[in-house]
């Protein structure tokens, strides 16, 4: 069918998420065929709706599951044709994402092969529709194969290549699909397949096929240049580029700030024509991180009209206004690294990110947000995007620039020595750049960074790696070919496409040398739990310029255990079922190391979930405190994420929130040593293990004031010397008025001694007054806990409003609060000493329902 004109006419849009169905590829008939309830989604998702499958996420049904990934799938739907398609229109069938091996088919003819589950594809079906009878509907189909095959096949048909990874099966480095769907150290193995994008058809004359905002800010920031272009698609060697018109536009919510017209560049050929912008916003409101200021979003809109005003496609972005520099210069540390935004520093205290469901397609944009708003009161800055996972989906990002959340975006490369052969190359570069055009507009988008921890495979396993061979082919006949991906490829790729986002070749990376080097880059600091398993009370001194990965395990709490033990007498820390939802590699040492060195070990379940969690709390504690002091001495530490902030199942793992969104004692910690000021105080611990329980006659103690306030403030401090055993203070305070706080650094307040033959064993407890306000507290506690007594702590929890109000009669350890469905508190897992009642405001908690639960270290102890 063919229309009367060329005249361009308006896009229109029929989207496909309805209608359905699938079948295992070999099955024959029609009772073969399920229906599904929505596109996009996943096959393990449509098997379980129909019945066909148990949830992998209860008890042992991920072994039950295996068979899903082994086999080949097949979607269908009907598409009804268009009454008219005008002469010189196009109908494009457009596919967001495909995962992973997908065989596609309009009316029986094969329209696109795919074998990249990052890369959308546009496949151009105007003959299809144009030569078919208006009443005629046209039949699509999508085939999966199995991607674990698959992946085994093009493995063996490369034998040069060395195939090593850490976690997962060495063939999926051969695979752009996400990682972890071979399975991680966190994760099940469930190999998904699927319509994991959206999908629809296309009908249009002429389409905007790319929009880009570059920002320049003026040095005094009084004047904002977004530099706006755009392809247009459809003026091929056509004379629509005399009768089309451009407008650009910068709007504040509903107040437009700056509009121009601009004029179309054919380019002839089978390039998209071109058209550009110069906009320019005085005075603008700067986008800022979480807790430094607003976050104000300008959108960048582009009208492609005719004449008469027709308007014919339309897009836009929405942008902030802001200057982000990755600062690397030479110190007395080494070299720095942290980020620097509108000429502020900061320290960039956050968590790393992992796919926060196995089956992508149930992740709904409201879940996003409540993920990102998590954040906001747990004073976190940065988020980071593992490369193991998938390049994010936009409401993740737009969640981000709303709160004021830095990301950190990995590619899609993760703990291996990924291949470099011809046509990965080629689907690798097409991946790029498609997804870093999606995602480049987004003020929160603070880096580029090659791998994850690729360059460590490279170390571990002695590949050939020569930093000062710059020759880019000798690097794709070494056994490390991936060099060229991480050094050459992928900033070529960024300085074209965003060349306003600073790229690192890995995570970690520094500069060529040893990835564990911590005088520059950033680095992953693993012998806390893996490696030489040293003890958390020292993280502080394992790190180095930018930590952006630590952590340590804890279980999650009782209700989400709860929710994947089938049987009740499978409750016990040791069953066959809990161990089985930790993919750790030797979790049951690692875990019994850290409790039988700290605490005293328990095996009733709620108990033993407590101490674990207490353990991640301090763990965590030690590192962030201590690095975020380091912030205010040259900048030694720029900023930690923690591994990791989420889970993509219930499960044991690093994770300080769990699959449910049920926060872990170590993110209360977090938020209270990434305050805006914070207080911190620690006594010189040594190795007990070495000392065999002998303490040194003394122990110096320190304490500091950090402060991400850009201006000096005055404050009060305090420390108490409080006796574990009786609650009594064993010696005189310490009271300073008026210390001088200076701005976004550390500040050095008190130090003393402790005297470990003539002074009991007490708590260091301070506190920080700021305008009389009590702002912060801290506590050091001798250690390690398991040596201390706790009876009759005396503590009392009292309901007053929407408030709990806390005290004790002598210091408690960790006291943690129930994490009820529905209720949100403002803090928890804290420690108490007497006579300083705390106030946790409790939103949620519904009339007449019970208080919450609570439990603190030796709650069980006459």
């Amino acid at each position: 069918m063919s229309g009367v004109a060329d005249t361009p006419v308006p896009m229109e849009v029929v989207d496909l998420s309805a209608g359905w169905s699938f079948k295992q590829r070999d099955d024959a008939g029609e009772n073969a065929w399920y229906p599904v309830k929505k596109v996009p989604s996943t096959v393990h998702q449509d098997l379980i709706d129909n019945k066909k499958l148990d949830d992998p996420f209860l008890g042992f049904n991920e072994i039950k599951a295996e068979w899903v990934g082994l086999k080949s799938w097949t979607y269908r739907t009907t598409i009804a044709n268009p009454s008219v398609l005008p002469r010189g229109s196009k109908a494009v069938l457009a596919f967001d994402g495909l995962d992973t091996f997908a065989h596609v088919r309009l009316d029986g003819k094969t329209i696109l092969r795919s074998d990249n589950m990052f890369l959308p594809h546009r496949v151009d079906v105007t003959e299809a529709i144009q030569s078919s009878r208006v009443d005629q509907d046209h039949s699509l189909e999508v085939e999966f194969e199995p991607a674990f095959l698959k992946a085994r096949e093009i493995k063996d048909q490369h034998p040069e290549h060395k195939f090593i990874c850490f976690n997962g099966d060495p063939a999926r480095l051969a695979v752009r699909k996400a990682q972890y769907h071979w399975g991680w150290d966190w994760g099940p193995l469930l190999m998904c397949a699927g319509i994991w994008r959206p999908v629809r058809l296309e009908m249009y004359s002429i389409r905007i096929a790319d929009l880009r905002t570059g920002v320049t800010i003026a040095d005094d920031y009084k004047l904002a240049a977004i530099q706006a272009s755009v392809e247009v698609e459809g003026l091929e060697n056509q004379h629509h580029g005399r009768i089309v018109q451009v407008r650009f536009t910068v709007s504040l919510g509903d107040r437009e700030v700056f509009s121009r017209q601009a004029d179309v560049t054919p380019l002839g050929g089978r390039h998209k024509a071109t058209a550009t912008a110069h906009l320019e916003v005085s005075d603008p409101q700067l986008w800022m991180p979480n807790g430094y200021g607003q976050q104000p979003l300008y959108t960048v809109s582009v009208t492609l009209s005719t004449e008469e005003g027709t308007v014919l496609h339309q897009d836009s972005r929405r942008i902030g206004l802001r200057k982000v520099q990755l600062v690397q210069e030479p110190d007395s540390h080494g070299k720095s690294f942290y980020f620097r935004v509108n000429d502020v520093d900061i320290f960039c205290g956050g968590s790393c990110w992992i796919p926060t469901d196995s089956f992508l397609t149930n992740v709904t944009p409201e879940k996003y947000r409540a993920w990102i708003e998590l954040m906001v009161p747990a004073n976190q800055k940065m988020i980071r995007v593992w490369g193991g996972g998938i390049y994010e989906n936009d409401a993740f990002y737009d969640a981000c620039d709303e709160l004021g959340i830095m990301v950190w975006q990995d590619f899609m490369f993760g703990c291996g020595n990924y291949p470099c052969f011809p046509a990965i190359l080629t689907s690798i570069e097409a991946e790029a750049v498609a997804n870093v055009r999606r995602i480049r507009h987004h003020p929160s988008l603070v880096i580029f960074a090659g791998n994850n921890e690729d360059y460590q495979v490279q170390e571990s396993a002695h590949l050939t790696y020569d930093y000062e061979d710059k020759t880019e082919e000798h690097w794709l006949k070494s056994d490390f070919p991936a060099r060229y991906i991480y050094e050459s490829l992928l900033p070529r790729i960024s300085a074209a496409e965003a060349p306003w986002i600073p790229y690192h070749p890995g995570s970690p990376w520094g500069d060529g040398k040893i990835s564990s080097d911590p005088t520059v880059g950033d680095m992953h600091q693993w012998n806390v739990w893996h490696g030489t398993q040293e003890k958390y009370q020292i993280f502080d001194s394992l790190g180095g310029r930018f930590n952006s990965e630590f952590g340590m395990e804890a279980f999650p709490h009782i209700a989400t255990i709860k929710s994947f033990v089938e049987r009740e007498e499978d409750l016990y820390p040791q069953s066959h079922v809990l161990d089985f939802h930790n993919k750790a590699d030797g979790h049951e040492r690692r875990i019994a190391t850290y409790l039988v060195e700290n605490v005293r070990t328990a095996t009733e379940l709620e108990a033993y979930i407590h101490l674990t969690q207490l353990i991640q709390c301090e763990a965590l504690m030690f590192g962030y405190r201590g690095w975020r002091k380091q912030w205010g001495d040259d900048r030694r530490c720029g900023g930690a994420l923690v591994w990791q902030l989420n889970d993509c199942w219930p499960v044991t793992s690093w994770s300080i929130v769990d699959y449910y969104l049920r926060r872990k004692p170590a993110y209360y910690a977090m938020a209270r040593v990434l305050a805006p000021v914070a207080v911190g105080i620690r006594r010189s611990h040594h190795d007990w293990s070495v000392t065999h329980a002998r303490e040194p006659r003394t122990q110096d103690w320190e304490l500091w004031v950090v402060s991400a306030k850009l201006t000096e403030i005055t404050a009060d401090v305090e420390v108490k010397f409080v006796s574990v055993q009786t609650g009594l203070e064993i010696k005189d305070r310490i009271v300073k008025k008026g210390v001088k706080v200076a701005p976004n650094g550390t500040t050095d307040v008190l130090k003393g001694q402790v005297d470990n033959v003539h002074e009991e064993p007490h708590v260091l407890a301070a506190r920080i007054w700021v305008d009389g306000t009590l702002v912060a507290r801290d506590t050091d506690w001798p250690q390690p806990l398991k040596y201390l007594q706790f009876p009759d702590r005396n503590v009392k929890v009292e309901m007053v409003g929407d408030e709990m109000h806390v005290s004790a009669g002598k210091p408690v350890k960790c006291l943690v609060f129930e994490e009820r469905e529905g209720c949100h508190l403002s803090d928890s897992a804290i420690d108490l000493v007497p006579n300083d009642q705390q106030i946790i405001r409790v939103r949620g908690l519904k009339a007449g329902e019970p208080p919450l639960n609570w439990t603190y270290l030796g709650a069980g102890e006459q």
